[in-house]
């Protein structure tokens, strides 16, 4: 979840902001305030972001587990198709939305 002083950074890498806890009217501003339905609003854009990438943390997890090196250079010796039968199993799996 993105957290609201992420998105308040987001709009103003100098805001100067404290607040008790992930809850908008709990602020008190230091600096100029942002309005309270900006922050909300980018806090969402932001999550949105962050969630239509999920398929690439996905497919980055599977792609570590893989010895890609050593199935690339097995490929070039056997001429097999390992490593790219591997890769495309992993973005069958977890496809771009």
């Amino acid at each position: 979840m993105i957290k609201m002083i992420d998105a308040i950074f987001a709009i103003d890498k100098n805001a100067e902001v404290t607040f008790q806890s992930d809850d908008v009217d709990t602020l008190k501003w230091d600096s100029t305030p942002i309005a309270k339905d900006v922050i909300i609003a980018k806090q969402a854009e932001m999550q949105a972001e962050y969630d239509s990438k999920q398929y690439q943390r996905d497919r980055k997890a599977e792609y570590d587990k893989l010895n890609q090196f050593e199935l690339i250079g097995e490929d070039s010796i056997n001429g097999t198709t390992n490593h790219r039968d591997a890769i495309i199993a992993i973005k069958d799996k977890y496809p771009k939305e």
